[in-house]
């Protein structure tokens, strides 16, 4: 029996043990929408197609499982650009399909017309402009299948409406053979054995541990590793929770607004055991001057990475998981404890610190008390800005993949639908979103989705009144001439909490966020908390722009 390629959409994504497709419908994607209404697929509609895209991230983030989420053609597809790239810069697997005009008003400018497909080259791991429906499911198990394996990431699949209308015989692929795509995920045993030599040599070794621990869900592994061989671990922004932030051997985060004890540690090592993670700017600093004794080994499972930053002098391109069981098996515990008292060293002499007593509620101490309010153990998803500094710096991650934030791009607005989407991955567990006054209002809409969907997230509001972090750096590098960094109007977040039906606080000093902090995260349902924070607070230390990150201030 023939179907229409939307209803087989719908089963490809059955088959592929879809639970929930977040998005926003239109004209042109409106044949796949007819055909959800029949299916087992939960289908969760935002209120911005901006939100759809962030929340498949974020639930793609908490789950391990490929996001999805769908949107309409022209303004609906374009909508979901941003997040699209953001995806793709922190290595999140999702497959985001649009719909498109008819394939004969293609290239015609027609109602709603944009080439999504050509817009979208450089922030996909691929993707495809479907003209023949019959290939359409051995396109979708292709999608899957590229968006979750190697280096995860973004895959569309933009659906002209003809196309989707058209009748086929469905037959959904068993496998999968694409013959130019075969990642590697075993590491070249000579380099891993090599690599292994050079730890046994090692007298200062520091692991670097990325995101690609928490893709790869190697955190096991990597606590071995940092066990067996002594050696101090420091995490990139996108790594953090991969190790436990109470274990003696953690340094800290690197780089811009990193310990002063992780990037001592890091500029001083004889070894740099680089683990999925890519050497970004925020991390190394002056390139020049970043671990400069040091001999690098890099494991990462896109070689294009390797190399690409910072010369590498044992490359190992493969899973870090399995990398490091290879590794592993081939190292002896070493016993020596004179690097690890220099870091001990660094860690009392340069402690994370800021001024207290000083009338206004400081930030840092609103993130101290969520941390012992929850142990570490919640998951904590934040927005960009200075909260998410903080957030990195004073909360104590616990468990692995409990920190969702936007790494690479630094999108604002992503905290409340990438929370939304990961409260509903987890949907037993206590997801809190730390976001800033700047970014809550770039997504709020949002609240709707959260309300409708029953979630009980807790949101807390760091808010000082201005852009936090574009106010620092005008303060560091335009001589504090402030320009456009001051809410001289603001919704009152209360009033704004009431309207979705969600019970808010407004906390304005220690002794009310001692009181009241407790009894709002504990509190069933959702929450909004309005911290008002002292606005001239910055995020320190900090790495200034052409120093080496051994050289940071507090500014």
């Amino acid at each position: 029996m023939e179907i229409t390629a939307a209803q087989a959409l719908v089963k490809c994504l059955e088959n592929e043990q879809v639970e929930v497709i977040f998005g926003y419908p239109g004209g042109a994607i409106l044949d796949v929408y007819d055909a959800l209404y029949h299916s087992s697929v939960r289908h969760v509609l935002v209120r911005h197609e901006q939100g759809a895209v962030h929340a498949a991230d974020g639930y793609a983030r908490a789950t391990g499982k490929v996001g999805v989420c769908m949107a309409t053609s022209g303004p609906g597809a374009t909508n979901l650009v941003t997040g699209i790239a953001n995806a793709y810069m922190d290595s999140i697997p999702l497959v985001v399909f649009t719909g498109q005009v008819p394939t004969s008003q293609v290239g015609t400018d027609a109602f709603q017309e944009v080439d999504i497909t050509g817009i979208t080259i450089p922030v996909t791991k691929h993707n495809y402009l479907v003209k023949d429906a019959a290939q359409l499911p051995r396109i979708i198990k292709n999608a899957f299948h590229i968006a979750a394996t190697g280096r995860p990431g973004p895959v569309l699949i933009d659906l002209p409406r003809d196309v989707a209308q058209a009748r086929i015989k469905f037959d959904y692929p068993d496998s999968v053979n694409l013959r130019g795509y075969k990642p590697t995920y075993r590491g070249h045993p000579n380099q891993i054995a090599e690599a292994a030599r050079l730890i046994s040599r090692a007298a200062r070794p520091v692991i670097y541990a990325g995101g690609g621990i928490i893709n790869s869900q190697a955190s096991g592994e990597l606590l071995t590793l940092a066990e067996t061989i002594n050696a101090p671990v420091t995490n990139t922004f996108m790594g953090l929770s991969s190790f436990p932030g109470d274990h003696p051997l953690f340094l800290g985060m690197l780089g811009l607004h990193g310990t002063r004890a992780a990037n001592l540690a890091v500029t001083n090592c004889d070894l740099l055991i680089a683990l999925g993670a890519r050497f970004d700017d925020r991390v190394t600093g002056k390139l020049a001057e970043f671990a400069p004794h040091a001999a690098v080994v890099h494991v990462d499972i896109d070689p294009a990475e390797i190399g690409k930053n910072v010369q590498v002098h044992i490359p190992i391109v493969g899973d870090v998981k399995q990398v490091l069981r290879e590794l592993l098996s081939r190292l002896e515990k070493k016993q020596d404890t004179s690097w690890l008292e220099q870091i001990e060293a660094w860690k009392e002499q340069y402690p994370l610190v800021y001024r207290r007593g000083e009338g206004e509620l400081k930030p840092q101490y609103v993130i101290e008390k969520l941390n012992e309010i929850t142990g570490g153990n919640a998951t904590v998803v934040t927005d960009v800005g200075q909260h998410q500094m903080w957030v990195a710096q004073y909360y104590c991650f616990k468990r692995p993949g409990s920190l969702i934030s936007s790494g690479g791009l630094g999108t604002m607005g992503f905290g409340l639908p990438a929370a939304v989407g990961a409260q509903i991955g987890r949907p037993g567990e206590r997801v809190i979103l730390v976001v800033g006054d700047g970014g809550i209002q770039m997504t709020m809409q949002e609240l709707g989705t959260a309300m409708e969907q029953e979630l009980p997230l807790k949101i807390i509001i760091l808010n000082n009144h201005v852009l936090g972090m574009v106010r620092q750096l005008q303060q560091v590098y335009c001589d504090s001439r402030y320009m456009a960094v001051e809410f001289k109007f603001h919704p009152e977040f209360a009033t704004l909490a009431r309207a979705y039906g969600i019970r808010d606080y407004t906390l304005r000093t220690e002794k009310e966020v001692d009181e009241l902090l407790p009894e709002a995260i504990n509190s069933p349902g959702p929450v909004l908390v309005n911290c008002l924070i002292c606005a001239a607070e910055n995020v320190n230390p900090m790495v200034l722009a052409g120093k080496a990150i051994s050289e940071a201030v507090d500014c």
